[in-house]
């Protein structure tokens, strides 16, 4: 089968086999990519026509717990300059970013035992008092079915866990003392709960093949998730892989494509990492199937803080504040900025 042909089966079926995408994977040729490209692009504007929409994210604690060899916060990096934000200081946050415009805020940190429960169960209520009709994602790592339960409870609505990698042995390698198991156990407690929820993988993590890719996207095509995550893997020069070749934009590119196929309703932000890594690599992301956008709505004191590799964008166009600069960039590939919640059609 010819590599536009297994694009086209995926168009317009939304699945192939493992074979045919490994196939695709090892033989895309430059041209295949453009076609991939606006057929991916093709299937979101079907879905959801030409909107690009945007979250603001609160980086809230850089504290981990974990040692995750591929993360500058790891709980091993002694160099890493922490910090928490105060309830009053995330609250703020909320604030101005809903001022701005933003109608999802998304509050990321490291798995920090100070947060417990109480504490965040406190904040997201605080929040819905406050802005009842906003959405509250969280992105704070692995948990009991009854601490996600009890935030769902409080208030949130969507939560992010990306599975990382599919692949058992590299995800043993990346995370000391976790398991690929209770990762996956974790995001189907959260589906189980009712949230809208997120999963995702790096691109070219050292070790990394196609055939891990692939295993990545029958995942996500089982899985079927709200938001799927998708960036280059980035080291940073402070953890065991801060010497290791990053990912490449293309590559991510392509791997967002062939998600945006294979579960054409999901909503698949065009990350941080990529932009980091390709000054257009988020446009090329939104042409490419991307639909999301996180600027940062963190305190300008703290960003440069949150330094899961190094290079990260953290000020200019890519912060919240900076919305115009940003709708600018979107309108001037063709699409719009959505100013809603931004629910998922999954």
């Amino acid at each position: 089968m010819l590599i536009k042909e297994i694009i086209d089966k995926l168009a317009l079926e939304g699945n192939c086999t493992k074979e045919e995408l490994l196939y695709l994977l090892d033989n895309i040729a430059d041209e295949e990519k453009e076609y991939l490209w606006e057929k991916a692009d093709e299937v979101r504007r079907k879905n959801y026509d030409n909107k690009v929409y945007i979250r603001g994210l609160i980086e809230f604690t850089n504290y981990c717990k974990r040692d995750c060899v591929y993360c500058g916060i790891r709980r091993s990096n002694k160099k890493a300059c922490r910090y928490r934000l105060t309830e009053e200081e995330i609250l703020s946050c909320v604030e101005a970013g809903d001022k701005l415009g933003y109608k999802t805020f998304v509050l990321q940190g490291g798995e920090d035992p100070y947060f417990t429960d109480e504490r965040l169960e406190k904040i997201i209520k605080k929040i819905k008092r406050k802005f009842p009709q906003n959405a509250i994602t969280l992105s704070i790592g692995e948990r009991t079915f009854e601490s996600y339960k009890r935030l769902y409870d409080a208030g949130a609505d969507r939560f992010l866990l990306r599975h990382e990698t599919a692949c058992r042995e590299l995800y043993a390698e990346l995370h000391p003392g976790a398991t690929y198991e209770n990762r996956v156990k974790c995001i189907e407690d959260l589906k189980k709960i009712g949230y809208q929820v997120g999963a995702g993988f790096m691109v070219g993590i050292p070790g990394q093949t196609n055939e891990d890719l692939v295993k990545d996207l029958i995942f996500l095509k089982s899985l079927q998730p709200h938001m799927v995550g998708i960036g280059p893997f980035i080291p940073h020069v402070d953890t065991p892989l801060g010497q290791c070749q990053g990912g490449a934009a293309e590559k991510t590119i392509i791997m967002l494509a062939l998600t945006r196929l294979l579960l054409p309703k999901a909503l698949l932000p065009a990350t941080t990492a990529l932009g980091s890594i390709d000054k257009l690599g988020r446009e090329k992301g939104i042409k490419a199937g991307a639909n999301v956008v996180m600027p940062n709505l963190s305190p300008n004191s703290v960003r440069e803080k949150y330094a899961l590799y190094n290079g990260k964008l953290s000020s200019g166009d890519e912060a919240a504040e900076c919305r115009r600069d940003i709708e600018r960039k979107i309108n001037a590939i063709g699409f719009e900025i959505e100013v809603g919640r931004g629910d998922s059609k999954v």
